[in-house]
C-alpha cells in the first residue's frame, strides 16, 4: 500500500509539472515546444502511475484507487499552486480539503450487506 501511495504521490508531482510548469517556465516558448516539453514529463508520470495502479488494485477497488489519486493530484496542485506559482491560498483550500475527506471516508466505508468489493 505504501508502494502504491508513493508512486502515484511522485507520478503526481511529475503531472502538476506537465499540465502546469509550462505556464511559468515556457510562457515565452511556441505552444509546439510547450507540449513537447509536456509530453516529455508526462512520459515520467505515466512510468510511475501504471505501476502504482496495478500494484494498488491488489489491494484497493477501482474506486478507491480514484478516490486516493484525486487526493493526491489536489494535494500536490495545491503546494505548486502556492509554493511556485505564487497562488495565496485562501479558505477555499480548506472546504475542498474536507470536501476530500468526505470523499474519502464514503468510498472506503463499508456499507452494511455489501461483499468483497
Amino acid at each position: 500500500m505504501a508502494a502504491t501511495i508513493s508512486l502515484l504521490l511522485l507520478s503526481n508531482v511529475f503531472m502538476t509539472y506537465a499540465w502546469y510548469g509550462h505556464l511559468k517556465y515556457m510562457g515565452q516558448k511556441p505552444l509546439w515546444a510547450a507540449i513537447a516539453v509536456s509530453w516529455g514529463i508526462a512520459f515520467f508520470e505515466y512510468c510511475l502511475q501504471v505501476p502504482a495502479n496495478r500494484i494498488g488494485f491488489q489491494h484497493f477497488t477501482l474506486p478507491q484507487l480514484k478516490v486516493i489519486q484525486e487526493v493526491l493530484t489536489l494535494v500536490v496542485f495545491a503546494g505548486f499552486a502556492v509554493g511556485v506559482m505564487g497562488v495565496r491560498p485562501s479558505w477555499n483550500f480548506l472546504w475542498a480539503g474536507l470536501c476530500l475527506v468526505g470523499a474519502v471516508y464514503f468510498v472506503f466505508r463499508e456499507l452494511p450487506g455489501a461483499t468483497g468489493s
